[in-house]
């Protein structure tokens, strides 16, 4: 038996989204710079996927100063920490090469409503129904806060009011008897 076989049936990686050609993408890569180590995101748009398996990878390009950059991460690397999708990009190809020709404007591309549902892991899903939950429980809060019967003020003869003119003060008193 080969060796690549034996490392094609371990399991894949299950934590990146299912994302295409033509998503917009942050990709967390792991840097290391001497002894330190830190986290590095290449936000771009996915030019490629190449292949399944161990040796699976996708090309991100994005533009920078001016000059576009490509980059090719393995799926399987270590490296690569996270992928998440910022836009869904409505392509009609597996290669979208034909971005590197287009500038400004031109190289944009349409956005396409998919169902995203499977993109949400279920911890994210929680988290959000969770933090759903409290925003509508402040909400409730705030609203019978508003609805509640306001106290009663005091009676103007019992709390003086300097602003009050002799006049004011005489047109009270006759009002009360």
């Amino acid at each position: 038996m080969n060796s690549v076989d034996v490392i094609e049936r371990e399991p894949r990686r299950r934590d990146l989204p299912p994302f295409r050609a033509g998503d917009t993408v942050r990709v967390h890569v792991k840097i290391r710079e001497g002894d330190k180590e830190r986290t590095q995101i290449f936000e771009g748009v996915v030019l490629r996927r190449r292949r399944g398996g161990a040796s699976a990878s996708f090309t991100v390009r994005k533009i920078s100063y001016g000059v576009g950059v490509e980059r090719i991460f393995p799926i399987e690397s270590p490296a690569v920490q996270k992928v998440e999708i910022k836009s869904r990009g409505h392509v009609r190809r597996s290669r979208i090469y034909y971005l590197r020709e287009l500038r400004g404007k031109k190289a944009r591309l349409r956005s396409k409503l998919r169902d995203l549902s499977a993109l949400v892991s279920e911890e994210e899903a929680d988290a959000q129904a969770g933090t759903a939950a409290a925003v509508a429980d402040a909400e409730a809060a705030k609203q019978a806060a508003l609805e509640a019967p306001e106290p009663e003020a005091p009676a103007a003869s019992e709390v003086p009011d300097a602003s009050e003119t002799p006049a004011e003060e005489a047109t009270e008193a006759e009002n009360k008897s």
